[in-house]
């Protein structure tokens, strides 16, 4: 493959992280960095969402409704509904047409979540082979940080919404989880989000920095 012919080829960049970790602010970040590296904006997505039929799952799973409370199950399976929209007429288009993606969570968040947090592994496992066959991000940034702090954090920007509302043992799972994974995958890089806001896009400027090396 040529060095023009490798320019051409769309990458995939996703944030993760708990409540409270400074995805967002991260995201804009890394946005301005891939459009400064590439000189093009990259096209951003988020989890779950991202298209206009995805949004709608969006909303089934974020909105507590008391008069029939979603299930376990069935909220991991409108997520990976959701994905299955978003991959096939977002990100998959996107990366053909040599364009660079960054997604506000990927499936990493399912297999912490759902997979960890809710207890549902087999599940996501299944899920994950039927729904993706294989794909995943070229690099995930993940944002660790101890779950007190993270939710502290959350609460201190408004009201809480259904995710948010869990347990503090739902989030030290999907953590767990979370650090696990990272482990076993060189593509998956641990950032430090406990640091202050300064050192914490520090971080990620050297991490993004070092993986853009020829790409």
């Amino acid at each position: 493959m040529t060095a023009a012919q490798q320019q051409d080829i769309g990458k995939f960049v996703v944030i993760e992280g708990l409540e409270g970790a400074g995805k967002s602010s991260a995201v804009a970040l890394v946005k301005a960095l891939l459009t400064s590296h590439t000189g093009h904006e990259p096209v951003c997505t988020r989890e779950p969402g991202g298209t206009p039929l995805a949004e709608r799952i969006r909303d089934l799973v974020k909105i507590a409704d008391p008069q029939d409370p979603l299930c376990d199950e069935a909220e991991c399976l409108l997520i990976y509904a959701a994905r299955a929209q978003l991959i096939a007429n977002v990100i998959k288009p996107a990366l053909q047409r040599g364009e660079w993606v960054l997604g506000d969570r990927h499936n990493l968040s399912s297999l912490a979540y759902q997979g960890g947090g809710r207890g549902l592994m087999p599940l996501v496992n299944t899920l994950s082979q039927a729904c993706l066959q294989g794909f995943k991000p070229d690099l995930t940034l993940y944002l660790d940080i101890e779950p007190s702090l993270g939710l502290t954090r959350a609460a201190n920007r408004g009201a809480l919404d259904r995710i948010e509302q869990q347990a503090l043992a739902f989030f030290e799972r999907a953590r767990e989880t979370y650090l696990q994974l990272a482990s076993q995958d060189s593509s998956i890089l641990v950032i430090d989000a406990s640091q202050s806001l300064e050192a914490v896009h520090h971080d990620i400027k050297q991490a993004l920095a070092a993986r853009l090396v020829g790409c």
